[in-house]
């Protein structure tokens, strides 16, 4: 059984244009995804489908599962699987989609332009030795915490739909089929340069770099040397992307260059988990054993991974390489003073310090370390300072935490701004929800042990609304009791 081609309706709203799919062939694979038994629509993102253009009605339906799960293609579509490589926890390899497809670019009535690709829709030429499918569980946790980062007003990319095959996969365990439907900027990753640079074909590498300059900073094509002015636009992007994470305690927990998408999006959520004691060494990933990704080290691991990006650069940035390599590590060399800027305006943010003054680093970090100290719950300790008054719970009772709390109030006075000010400032950049790790269990649990999708239904449409107090018996703002086990996560392949 083949997909069948253009047997949707009109009315659905596709219309690509795949100018992906017009690169070099060596970028990439044409193939169809590998069609299931028995699709079965399990979620859909009406919100999502209406502002790509999209009929919620024509694709909330047997239909829409056909096309979400690949046994037909939308008219328009061009599927191909993408060539990239990568450094996976510091080692060097050739990858490329091994269970993903790229159905096409769809362009929406403002003109956006977004990619639409497949998880888990069947092996591909960049399989190798696993079988290109997904599992629910994880599929469902991508869709779930990819909508919370972007209740957030964190750039991500994001998740359409989530269909179930009918067919088994095999894991440690039997477990049910299931195909996300992935929406991105682009995925053009670091890790496609570097497919593309240990090609060793000067002309592909240029080629590469001008799409995706064109494609997502159009207003580099004019600059002297676009080639690093490349850099220093992916270099600004991910230290933004990388300190909006750290104000919410997130860790991505895979932060390998095939992960870092170039258009600025978080991208991929195999082992992420949101932090409740603020620790900054906290790890989820059951296969980070060294801490690489923990939460406070990525930003070193971002700067590590553009350094990666640069190299690649390095021979259209200038013929004299030696030149190029300066100009490289002086451009990386800058990424902590980028990524500190993006941080400190945060953390002034989260404080309700709406001018800046020379201390207000030593403030920040003395905070930091006494909720480290006392184990105190990231969220909550912001979003209980938001009050503006000092909050009830034991944590803040604590000498240090006093002392504290009086050098802040004190700070606040010398701004010229008024409480309400401050507090909507707050109110405005501390959540007051996250995807607590054990709520999104529980979904999980739910959707896939039991098909009950109503505990997940009901957790998002909390995450939607993050910067809002939900009701206080529903104890979604609760970290997990203490007797809980230790949190962690898996990649889900």
């Amino acid at each position: 059984m083949t997909p069948s081609n253009t047997q949707n309706r009109p009315e659905a709203g596709w219309k690509f244009d795949n100018t992906y799919a017009r690169l070099p062939e060596a970028f990439y694979a044409r193939l169809n995804p590998v069609p299931v038994r028995e699709p079965k629509l399990v979620v859909f993102n009406e919100a999502l489908a209406q502002a790509l253009g999209l009929n919620p009605a024509d694709l909330n339906s047997e239909e829409g599962a056909a096309i979400f799960a690949g046994n037909r293609l939308p008219e328009g579509a061009e599927p191909i699987a993408q060539a990239y490589a990568g450094h996976q926890f510091g080692y060097f390899t050739m990858l490329g989609d091994g269970r993903a497809i790229l159905l096409g670019e769809q362009v929406t009535p403002q003109g956006e332009r977004f990619d639409i690709q497949f998880k888990g829709s069947g092996k591909t030429p960049f399989s190798r030795n696993g079988d290109g499918r997904a599992a629910l569980g994880p599929m469902l946790r991508e869709y779930i915490i990819s909508e919370a980062l972007h209740a957030l007003d964190i750039p991500t990319t994001r998740s359409l739909a989530v269909v179930t095959t009918g067919e088994p996969v095999f894991r440690e365990t039997t477990l049910q089929g299931s195909i996300l439907t992935r929406i991105a900027a682009s995925h053009i990753r670091v890790g496609t340069f570097q497919y593309v640079a240990a090609r060793g074909k000067p002309d592909e590498l240029q080629t590469l770099a001008d799409y995706t300059i064109q494609r997502h900073f159009p207003d580099l094509a004019g600059d002297e040397n676009p080639y690093f002015a490349l850099l220093g636009a992916v270099i600004k992007l991910q230290a933004s992307l990388v300190a909006r994470w750290l104000m919410v305690g997130f860790i991505h927990g895979v932060m390998n260059t095939d992960n870092m998408a170039l258009g600025g999006e978080t991208i991929d959520y195999g082992p992420c988990a949101f932090m409740d004691a603020y620790d900054p060494n906290t790890v989820f990933s059951s296969i980070d054993h060294n801490g690489r990704y923990a939460y406070g080290r990525q930003p070193q691991i971002a700067q590590w991974n553009l350094a990666r990006f640069a190299e690649t650069l390095l021979p259209l940035m200038h013929a004299n390489q030696q030149e190029a390599l300066t100009m490289a590590n002086q451009a990386i060399a800058g990424f902590p003073d980028t990524f500190q800027h993006y941080w400190l305006a945060g953390m002034r943010a989260k404080l309700g310090l709406l001018n800046a003054e020379d201390d207000d680093g030593t403030l920040i970090k003395d905070l930091l370390d006494g909720m480290h100290k006392h184990g105190a719950d990231f969220t909550n300790t912001f979003r209980d300072l938001s009050s503006g008054s000092l909050p009830e719970a034991s944590v803040f009772q604590t000498p240090d935490f006093k002392q504290w709390f009086e050098r802040w109030q004190a700070r606040l006075k010398r701004q010229p701004d008024s409480k309400e000010a401050v507090r909507q400032c707050m109110k405005t950049h501390n959540p007051a929800v996250i995807a607590r790790n054990h709520r999104v269990e529980e979904a999980l649990a739910a959707a896939v042990e039991r098909a009950d999708l109503t505990v997940m239904e009901e957790l998002l449409g909390v995450l939607s609304q993050p910067f809002q107090d939900p009701p206080e018996e529903a104890g979604y703002h609760l970290p997990p009791p203490p007797s809980a086990e230790p949190y962690r996560t898996f990649c889900g392949t």
